[in-house]
């Protein structure tokens, strides 16, 4: 019999076992987490994702994933905008106006999400529709150009171009910048890059499960493994397609590591315990914390990716949302601080 023995793990072993819905949440949420599991309660992955040189593969992949994003749109409510699309130096803009609302001359420039390859498009320009529908203001939303045809920093240079202009028109007390997911790593990327050429500081930036460490070190990265229903599968293909080589740790393309100490806007974070992105939001939270930046962290219970889609908690997620955004327009901002 063999007297070798097995080196220790870096880390917790943990034999197969079932991890309950928790009963801490609402009837509605745990029904949203139930309707992701399949029958035999594994997370349905992802299909794979097509070679980068498989342009026809591409197209077919975008079509499929932008209907499945619109669902998560708030396909239900109808809103009182109107929206128009307009062209920049190679991207599309669509800015959303509420219709019935005195004029305002605040802004509120949204960045879609769509794992940094997908979400262009019906579902950007959805974006702009609901932004302006809930707050009451002109709401823009840069349709970034995307990899394989457009890796890293087509879509920052896009969302710096728009922000420019932007300020061109509009006092900066008078802008919020927002974005989710990989919206909120280009909403954030955008901060550090437009306070380091010299662009003035918005009124405040809301990151929503941002996608902020492209590394992915973060703990939950690996305790929410197979757990998040909204993005059980990761993004490691996306995140390398995007990058096209570049070093992950770039701030401009994980934005966690930035200086914050040089200035960063009023931010409002939010994440859930079953989140994939919750290291990144929580991280994010004490770096800001660390270089005295006034930032709101709110991290809600059991909730996966994106939210339930419709359960109590989404309402009182975007009630705070509003609260916040209330509680900024107008407020002169530097990136001294």
């Amino acid at each position: 019999m063999s007297d070798m023995v097995l080196a220790k793990p870096d880390g917790i072993y943990i034999a197969e076992r079932v991890v309950p819905f928790p009963r801490s949440i609402s009837a509605e949420a745990r029904a949203a987490l139930a309707r992701a599991v399949a029958p035999d309660g594994r997370v349905v992955l992802p299909p794979p994702m097509p070679p980068a040189d498989d342009r026809a593969a591409w197209i077919t992949l975008r079509a499929q994933v932008e209907q499945i994003i619109m669902t998560f749109k708030e396909p239900g409510l109808a809103t009182t905008t109107s929206v128009e699309t307009v062209q920049m130096d190679g991207f599309a803009v669509h800015v959303a106006r509420p219709v019935g609302v005195a004029p305002t001359s605040r802004v509120y420039l949204e960045i879609h999400g769509g794992g940094l390859v997908y979400g262009g498009g019906a579902p950007a320009r959805r974006d702009a529709e609901l932004i302006a529908h809930r707050h009451g203001v002109t709401a823009c939303s840069p349709d970034y150009r995307m990899p394989p045809e457009h890796p890293y920093p087509a879509a920052l240079d896009d969302c710096l171009a728009l922000y420019r202009a932007v300020l061109e028109r509009h006092v900066p007390q008078d802008v919020i910048v927002g974005g989710t997911s990989a919206g909120g790593n280009l909403a954030a990327a955008l901060m550090l890059r437009a306070r380091d050429e010299g662009l003035a500081a918005p009124a405040a930036l809301v990151l929503l499960t941002p996608e902020l460490d492209l590394t992915e070190s973060g703990d939950s990265f690996e305790v929410n493994r197979l757990v998040d229903v909204n993005l059980a599968g990761g993004l490691a293909e996306s995140i390398a397609l995007y990058a096209g080589g570049h070093d992950l740790s770039h701030p401009y393309l994980s934005p966690l590591f930035g200086d914050f100490t040089r200035g960063f806007p009023a931010s409002f974070l939010q994440a859930g315990t079953r989140d994939l992105f919750l290291s990144n939001t929580v991280r994010m939270h004490r770096a800001l914390c660390r270089a005295n930046i006034p930032v709101e962290l709110h991290v809600f219970e059991g909730m996966p990716h994106g939210g339930f889609q419709g359960a109590p908690e989404d309402a009182e997620l975007a009630a705070e949302v509003d609260r916040f955004v209330a509680e900024h327009w107008g407020r002169v901002t530097s990136w001294s601080r």
